[in-house]
């Protein structure tokens, strides 16, 4: 993905020198003149907006987790195809222009037709620019309207970890109540598979894999299944695979005795096949916890986009708990060792030794039969032999036995009492808006709970505010760069000003396509910041030349803007034709790819057009008092002629 958004990216300064070069040919220079003074006059335009990019990638490289990798790698590719095209735009293509490029070069007819249109377009925009330059209020108006509508949407975007992909498979995962037998859970999942089965071959489905018991934590307990559902490529079936999904879940929900449910692998694992909402509730004891947690429960299942709500602290593990008789023991000459080991046997299981039969070894059990272990009562079925008169004793003679429920097991996280608080999401429900919710119910109801995450969840937490942190390091970066090229404060600042125009554009293009802000949504807005300082810094940087020939600040930038707007209009398609393979593509990927695509899309169509005007107007403002580029340099040669 770094490597389809570099090729829009590199084109960059290679087409702002050309451009220059061409620009000079085409005021009368020789091609190789051009190529001298082309290349001296936006050599630091070109440098300056390579440090800025590299700079907004540069804090990418400090997230930690899962997500970090995505960041960093996304951060390496990008830094380095940038630097080494500014290498090549300032090298080679000055060059390359001094061989190729001609005076009175033979044009097609189209070429004449686009130049004259682009001609009687940056007409019209020289025109509507002096009109628009001295409306200084509302273009202020206007800056602080897309501030103030950038952070309403950003607060009202659905935000998740990664979005729903397409993974060309789907897992159905399969609970049966504590305590049931391989063959209970066994026939229920083969009721799901049949369910299933119909629709294998029909265009969409491809094949079944069932296994029970279930895979990583659940590999070892007998009262779980798993079912993988392949899906047809692709190509051969017109629905996404999250809507095959969803429909398939009406039908397994059908079987009862068992939760069952489906889901869909995501790109970024997070800890094993689980549910996105992973709450886990914190306390001082379990029955403490019980309570917190049957409360939060009850207000979940209030909730219409939760559903599969369950926790891992359920008393509904059953479990015999015996009692020998000690003394009554004794008298009947009977030992406690007998009496465990018999019991032992009968109802779980002894390897006593090994059969070789042709050439293969087999291991002998013994073992009750599976009918007789099934109720509590075939205890009395059992006998041992006494030791005093060689005779059978009834073990139920001889102990007292009580059923009860107990847990499977006792959580606990980071050295805590815990239980986690599983759920699936509904439709187009977020994971923000799920933990927020759930937050929300335990400030009411159990304000004395400590909580945290797990799984998705937790990972969705440590991106989601390092990401506020990440921004401000790039924003802080791309400008104390700029201000180091600069010598300015105040420049830079104007320059910046174009973010926010490009952060909403992105946000818009997010809730177009119905996505959300995501990992990838969230590395392409870092993006946006380094793009759209690129047009800003061409504005600025020839201006402030201008303004070193003599010219007055407000005929600077508008001359400036004017001989600028082909450039920015030629890197800025470049770039959002470089996307639209991210956005038209289909497949495997295609979410995440879409949401990079649009949101890079977005912020480039929308703030490449209101920088052509609202640089202009800011750097009037900003720089009305502020003195040439030069100052410094004049007055120390003034000095040093004395």
């Amino acid at each position: 993905m770094a490597l389809v958004l570099a090729i829009g990216i590199v084109v960059d300064d290679a087409i702002v020198m050309l451009e220059n070069i061409v620009r000079r040919i085409e005021l009368g220079d020789t091609p190789l003149v051009a190529a001298y003074k082309g290349a001296k006059q936006v050599s630091f335009a070109i440098v300056a907006t390579t440090v800025v990019l590299v700079a907004v990638f540069v804090p990418l490289i400090f997230i930690k987790g899962i997500t970090g990798v995505l960041f960093t790698q996304t951060a390496i590719t990008l830094a380095s195809a940038v630097v080494i095209s500014s290498f090549v735009a300032l090298s080679l293509s000055p060059m390359l222009g001094s061989k190729f490029l001609k005076k009175n070069m033979n044009k097609s007819k189209i070429v004449i037709k686009f130049e004259k249109f682009l001609k009687n377009t940056t007409y019209l925009y020289r025109l509507s620019l002096i009109s628009w330059i001295n409306k200084k209020k509302i273009i202020i108006s206007f800056l602080a309207g897309t501030l103030a509508i950038t952070i309403f949407l950003f607060n009202f975007a659905p935000k998740e970890l990664i979005a729903p992909e397409d993974r060309g498979a789907f897992f159905v995962i399969v609970k049966a109540p504590q305590g049931a037998g391989f063959n209970f859970t066994k026939n229920k999942a083969e009721d799901i598979e049949k369910l299933l089965l119909p629709k294998v071959g029909q265009g969409e489905y491809r094949k079944l894999i069932m296994r029970v018991p279930g895979f990583g934590k659940s590999a070892k307990q007998v009262n779980s299944g798993f079912i993988i559902v392949l899906l047809e490529p692709w190509s051969k079936r017109d629905r996404h695979g999250v809507k095959i999904m969803r429909e398939s879940f009406g039908q397994i929900s059908k079987v009862p005795g068992v939760l069952a449910f489906p889901i869909m692998p995501q790109g970024i694992r997070t800890g094993g096949i689980e549910s996105p909402v992973q709450f886990v509730l914190l306390g001082n004891t379990y029955e403490q916890l019980i309570k917190w947690k049957e409360e939060i429960k009850k207000q979940a299942r209030k909730n219409p986009g939760l559903t599969s709500i369950q926790d891992d602290f359920d008393l509904n593990k059953p479990q015999l708990n015996v009692q020998i008789d000690q003394k009554k023991a004794a008298d009947l000459g009977v030992s406690t060792e007998d009496i465990g080991r018999t019991i032992e046997t009968i109802f779980g299981s002894k390897r006593v030794t090994n059969f070789t039969f042709d050439g293969k070894e087999y291991s002998i059990i013994l073992q009750g039969d599976i009918k007789d272990r099934k109720e509590p009562d075939s205890i009395s079925k059992v006998f041992v032999r006494s030791q005093n008169n060689g005779k059978l004793v009834s073990i139920s003679n001889l102990v007292k036995y009580k059923e009860e429920g107990k847990s499977p097991f006792l959580a606990r996280y980071n050295r805590q009492k815990a239980v986690t608080i599983s759920a699936r999401l509904v439709g187009d429900y977020s994971l923000d808006e799920a933990l927020k919710f759930l937050v929300g119910v335990v400030e009411k109801n159990t304000p004395d709970a400590k909580i945290a995450y797990k799984g998705e969840s937790e990972e969705y937490k440590k991106t989601n505010n390092e990401l506020y942190v990440i921004f401000a390091l790039a924003l802080i970066t791309a400008y104390l760069a700029m201000c180091a090229q600069f010598e300015s404060w105040r420049h830079p600042l104007t320059i910046m000003l174009t973010v926010p125009m490009a952060i909403l554009g992105g946000l818009l293009g997010v809730l177009v396509v119905g996505s959300s802000l995501n990992v990838y949504s969230q590395i392409a807005l870092i993006i946006l910041i380094g793009l759209s300082a690129k047009n800003g810094i061409l504005i600025v940087e020839f201006a402030n030349q201008l303004r070193k020939e003599g010219k007055n600040i407000h005929t600077a930038i508008i001359e400036a803007s004017t001989i600028r707007l082909r450039p920015i209009l030629m890197t800025s398609l470049s770039t959002i034709f470089g996307v639209l393979p991210l956005i038209l593509g289909s497949g495997p990927g295609a979410a995440s790819r879409l949401t990079v695509g649009i949101t890079i899309f977005g912020g480039m169509l929308f703030s490449t057009f209101f920088t052509l005007y609202v640089i202009p107007t800011i750097y009037t403002i900003i720089g009305k008092n502020s003195q040439r580029i030069d100052a410094v340099e004049i007055e120390l040669n003034k000095q040093l002629k004395k």
